[in-house]
């Protein structure tokens, strides 16, 4: 099997927005294929957003209603102010924020869930043009992350999603810890 090497990374720019539509992904890849191949194109596929002032709970419901793990937290203007996962809602966080703030579920929002543009590693667009999904894929692992931001001319161009590449990958996936699904995702392609 080869060895991939993690992408560079880089912090999400402030005042950075997101690409709009403008194909679905493939139902088997490898990891020799190319990483576009996996990668959520916000040009081909609407980004499921959420305002920094909503709830726990109304993000949650809409992740649910979207079917997705992910989302983008704006601002009135479109500027992304970072993304919002279903560990940040579903993990520790809500209740450490309970705890340390002394605020109810109800008053838990997204602003104060969310991984937040200055903290956020993301990767470029153009540097995937020649990317594998194994870059991807060791990428996401050595970060601990589901998911993988991209990003092109200041604004969030797409996402990778471990279970969306295990999915292409034909490998089951179980979303109860990262580190199983690459492990997995390892142990099938070997």
């Amino acid at each position: 099997m080869r060895n991939y090497s993690p992408l560079a990374a880089f912090r999400l720019q402030p005042q950075s927005g997101f690409c709009r539509r403008t194909e679905s992904l493939p139902s088997s890849a490898t990891l020799d294929s190319p990483a576009l191949d996996v990668m959520t194109d916000f040009r081909q596929v609407s980004a499921v957003t959420i305002a920094p002032y909503a709830t726990m709970e109304e993000a949650n419901h809409k992740m649910i209603e979207h079917g997705v793990r992910l989302l983008l937290v704006i601002d009135a203007s479109g500027i992304v102010l970072g993304i919002l996962t279903a560990v940040d809602i579903l993990g520790e966080k809500p209740l450490r924020l309970l705890q340390d703030r002394g605020l109810r579920r109800n008053e838990i929002t997204a602003a104060d869930l969310m991984t937040p543009q200055q903290d956020l590693d993301v990767l470029a667009f153009q540097t995937l043009l020649s990317a594998k999904v194994g870059h991807v894929v060791a990428t996401l692992k050595s970060w601990g992350r589901q998911h993988a931001v991209v990003v092109e001319n200041n604004a969030v161009r797409g996402l990778f999603s471990a279970s969306q590449i295990a999915r292409s990958l034909g490998v089951p996936v179980h979303m109860t810890e990262v580190a199983r699904t690459f492990a997995e995702i390892e142990a099938i392609l070997r």
